[in-house]
């Protein structure tokens, strides 16, 4: 990593030709060593995607009014002003169906 001396931001190597040099962004430059050229030509991996949604919320015994499937998701949240109590928030495992209680 190299630092500007001119503005003190992080310089980033780019390649000219055969050369490669540190650039940035306030305009200076400043030539650069060979193992920055190596690692610019790192090849890049491809990084999988999961296509499932991974739930990571707690489940409790719930019955949905939906599907009347008794197993939910929960969570909570601040709804309205600090001093009142959270709401609670449902979903349900089998048919996805999100519903709230106030307590």
């Amino acid at each position: 990593m190299k630092f500007c001396p001119k503005c003190k931001s992080i310089m980033l190597p780019k390649k000219h030709g055969e050369k490669s040099v540190f650039v940035c962004h306030c305009g200076y430059s400043e030539q650069g060593n060979t193992k920055i050229t190596e690692a610019i030509n790192q090849e890049m991996k491809e990084i999988g995607i999961l296509e499932k949604q991974i739930e990571t919320l707690p489940t409790v015994n719930a019955k949905c009014p939906d599907c009347s499937h008794r197993e939910a998701y929960n969570w909570e949240m601040q709804t309205r002003s600090g001093d009142e109590a959270a709401t609670q928030f449902f979903r349900c495992k089998k048919c996805k169906h999100t519903w709230r209680e106030y307590k």
